[in-house]
């Protein structure tokens, strides 16, 4: 995968932010059982980990005021052409990032008759507090709040639990992947279809449901990567190839539920299952990637 040199990217998409303070009480929208961060794409990484952090977000806790012991990182600014996101991972995630906006800038009207509704990326070291969704740590993996309309991830992720914990090759498609999924759940937050989910667990829940579409939705913009431009018109992706799509499958796979219940040492328990099996998850992104389009992945 390569972005065009020429390309000019958009690091105003992308919010940097230092280790936020301690959890906070409240949350925010979308999901049942009070889980109120959007399902990111690594959530069912640490089972116990994540009981604490779901717990924590939840409710209790002392509040703190959102990113509180962080600050801006302004270092996005130097984000500046495709050349840039080709020589460093930072800036790799804003040009991923603007890729996906451009795509879905075009395609969601085209689909639904509404505009797009942009939002940004928010990259963090450690832990972020969140205005709507509470406090997460990267052990949440990225996550989407509805209720800010953000992504949120850790850069550290890729290397430490994507490839680390998890098993996967990595690579900046999979990187890329990661991403749009969680745009994914973006597009189905403004299609309303996160304020339909009602069961949380099981092979055939609604929270799996959510997950699978966020994964073809993925696809769909991997589809019509090479058709993403700039606010001048420049393409910002000019080489994709069969490999960088085995790679983004690779972590599909990856994190699929029975592939993460398998490396912690417990039994595969589809009655558990949160975002599906690494044979849907690969599948859902297959279908997307095939089809290219939100109401071929409407799963709801």
């Amino acid at each position: 995968m390569r972005f065009n040199p020429k390309a000019r990217l958009d690091p105003g998409q992308v919010e940097g932010r230092g280790g936020g303070g301690g959890f906070r009480g409240g949350g925010g929208g979308g999901l049942p059982g009070g889980i109120r961060v959007g399902g990111g794409i690594g959530g069912l990484i640490l089972t116990i980990i994540l009981i604490v952090v779901f717990t924590q977000i939840s409710g209790g806790g002392g509040g703190t005021t959102p990113g509180a012991g962080g600050g801006t990182d302004t270092s996005f600014e130097q984000c500046q052409s495709g050349a840039d996101a080709n020589r460093s991972q930072k800036c790799r995630l804003v040009a991923i990032t603007n890729s996906v906006q451009s795509f879905w800038t075009d395609q969601y009207p085209k689909e639904t008759g509404k505009p797009y509704v942009p939002i940004k990326t928010v990259s963090f070291t450690g832990q972020v507090s969140t205005n709507g969704c509470g406090t997460a740590s990267s052990d949440v993996g990225p996550f989407y709040c509805p209720n800010d309309q953000r992504v949120y991830l850790d850069l550290s992720f890729f290397k430490q639990m994507l490839q680390g914990q998890l098993g996967a090759k990595g690579g900046p498609f999979a990187e890329s992947y990661v991403v749009a999924h969680e745009y994914g759940h973006h597009i189905e937050n403004l299609l309303g279809i996160m304020g339909r989910v009602r069961s949380a667990q099981g092979q055939n829940s609604d929270s799996v449901k959510l997950e699978l579409m966020a994964d073809c939705l993925a696809g769909a913009w991997a589809k019509h990567a090479q058709e993403t431009d700039d606010a001048g018109g420049q393409p910002l992706i000019t080489d994709l190839t069969q490999q960088d799509v085995a790679a983004a499958l690779d972590s599909a796979s990856a994190v699929g539920d029975d592939r993460i219940q398998k490396r912690s040492g417990g039994r595969v328990n589809p009655e558990t299952w949160t975002h599906g099996s690494a044979a849907q998850r690969k599948q859902a992104f297959n279908h997307g990637l095939e089809n290219g389009t939100i109401k071929a992945c409407n799963l709801f």
